[in-house]
């Protein structure tokens, strides 16, 4: 039996043969996101159990069976690692106070936990970049977030995924409807699942989202929640599909969406695809209004989004998508006492000037050094030896173009490389 310590099941390691596509993404997004006016912010990896159970709700999935939760030794405070990260930003945005002054856009990213079976698109720990904007209250922001992911998907070339849209109205139309709901499920019993007969009375609508296909046909004869809308909710999804379709964003009204955490209100979207199996959503959100006010701050109205992006990037590998490649623009190869120096002194001068520049290290013939200048990448060697080195001087040959071999002065040979 081997003693290699192995990484923890679902979590996994980003080798340097993806880190490329990880690092295209990230940057895609970054742009993406300053274009629509949204900021950075980034919250602890760990935080208060109950701002998880207070926030998504006690008797959902997450929170039930998904949640790595731990007591702190020193205090004896029960602590979670983050498996979603809307409460994370609620709860700093309350706790700064940064709703004081004007309305908030902002984003974040990083790693989110859950313990659930791995496969494909579902990991124990996974990533995640989420969009919240607080203090909005118009189906115009619910429309801004579905119309800017539409945007990401042509800037990244995904044209398999598809809008399914709902609306959950308010907190008194959902109470209207969840006792209709239980009443119609009491009559079907005998055809619902364990989970579904544990959560009848506790949390209905997830019965909705089952996947159980022997409670496929109960579900679609169930009661429609748009028979207990109140006007403003009708009004504001009506609002909502308009600007959608003046924006050319095709969708697919859904009654049956309703999704896995019990904060939302109003709107709520997933964009799905059909190329991943199971996990067929790749981004999802909607309106979550009493969320601030359930944390403690002032009520103020909110909405946003999360895309999963190990999901994101199994479409883009399955398209056999290739990253940019970004090569460095200089190899320095160096053979000789005093050529080493002048290599060291040569490589940071040159990064001075904005260059990327890899430093041969380890030794070797010349002959050696330029196998593995060319496998770099690079569009340029430096040669160092100790005739260079004497004169103060490099030799630049280009590898990927013909031509002569020259001796420069350092400074002239950064000015051919830039060019």
């Amino acid at each position: 039996m081997s003693n290699t310590l192995q990484a923890v099941r679902g979590m996994n390691d980003i080798l340097p043969a993806d880190a490329a596509l990880w690092e295209f993404f990230e940057a895609t997004v970054a742009d993406w996101l300053r274009a629509y006016g949204y900021t950075q912010i980034r919250t602890p990896i760990v935080e208060n159990t109950d701002l998880f159970v207070r926030s998504i709700g006690e008797v959902t999935d997450i929170v039930e069976k998904e949640m790595y939760s731990f007591e702190d030794k020193l205090n004896g405070e029960r602590l979670t690692l983050r498996p979603e990260g809307t409460a994370s930003c609620v709860r700093a945005v309350v706790q700064h106070n940064l709703l004081y002054n004007a309305p908030q856009r902002l984003w974040y990213q990083g790693a989110m936990f859950r313990h659930e079976r791995p496969q494909k698109g579902r990991y124990r720990q996974f990533h995640q970049v989420g969009v919240e904007a607080l203090g909005f209250a118009g189906p115009d922001m619910d429309a801004e977030h579905i119309i800017m992911t539409a945007r990401l998907w042509r800037l990244l070339g995904l044209d398999d995924v598809a809008l399914e849209i709902n609306t959950l109205g308010s907190p008194e139309a959902r109470g209207r409807y969840r006792a209709r709901l239980i009443q119609y499920f009491e009559q079907h019993t005998d055809t619902l699942d364990e989970d579904a007969r544990r959560r009848l009375h506790s949390n209905p609508l997830r019965i909705l989202d089952s996947k159980n296909p022997a409670m496929q046909g109960v579900i679609e004869a169930a009661p429609k929640l748009v028979d207990d809308l109140d006007e403003e909710s009708r009004k504001h999804f009506d609002e909502l599909q308009q600007m959608l379709n003046a924006a050319n964003v095709r969708f697919t009204v859904n009654p049956r969406l309703v999704r896995g955490l019990d904060y939302y209100n109003a709107t709520v979207f997933e964009w799905v695809t059909t190329q991943l199996g199971a996990q067929g959503t790749v981004c999802a959100g909607g309106r979550y209004d009493g969320l601030i006010a359930q944390i403690g701050g002032k009520p103020a109205p909110a909405c946003g989004f999360a895309m999963g992006v190990e999901r994101l990037l199994a479409l883009l590998q399955d398209k056999n998508f290739t990253p940019p490649a970004l090569p460095p623009d200089v190899y320095i190869l160096h053979l000789g006492e005093q050529a080493d120096r002048l290599a060291l002194s040569a490589a940071e001068q040159l990064r001075d000037e904005g260059l990327s520049v890899v430093l041969h290290c380890g030794g070797g013939s010349f002959k050696a050094q330029m196998k593995k200048a060319d496998a770099s990448g690079a569009r340029y060697a430096i040669i160092i030896g100790d005739d260079e080195a004497a004169a103060g001087e490099v030799s630049v040959k280009s590898l990927r173009d013909t031509g002569e071999q020259r001796r420069l002065t350092l400074a002239a040979a950064a000015e051919l490389v830039a060019q």
